[in-house]
């Protein structure tokens, strides 16, 4: 596989229909038959004062903070993020990233399957009413 640079990915902008703070935009790097065989690479970003939505992962999911800051939401409370953590979230953790800094809260998530889904508790996602989202490969 060439080299990718998060900056040359054509990303696809979603919006909650059911809360106005929730909004981002993402791409797959690879996923199971394209471009990998046993893992998914998103990139992802919230603007300042948005966050991802809450929700569960079939997979487990490693983040890498590229850039901004925020806070991890976890049922046990909110943890401070910034530029070079790393969060590991096991499958089925419920979570939500916000944006609290001035500039876009950028991520790459690193997954532990081939096939991902992403459940949301609360959002619906435009276009489409999706309540379920994941690798274009499910």
């Amino acid at each position: 596989m060439d080299p990718t640079n998060v900056d040359d990915l054509e990303t696809a902008q979603l919006k909650s229909s059911t809360s106005p703070d929730a909004e981002w935009v993402a791409a797959y790097f690879a996923y199971g038959g394209d471009g990998a065989e046993q893992s998914t690479c998103i990139y992802f970003a919230m603007p300042p004062g948005k966050r991802l939505g809450r929700h569960t992962d079939t997979a487990e999911e490693t983040q890498f903070i590229l850039s901004g800051s925020g806070e991890l939401l976890l049922d046990e409370g909110s943890k401070p993020i910034k530029a070079g953590d790393v969060v590991t979230l096991t499958e089925g953790t419920a979570h939500d990233l916000r944006n609290t800094g001035a500039d876009d809260l950028r991520v790459i998530g690193f997954f532990s399957a081939p096939q991902v889904e992403q459940h949301w508790t609360e959002e619906v996602w435009e276009p489409g009413e999706l309540e379920v989202t994941g690798t274009p490969n499910r």
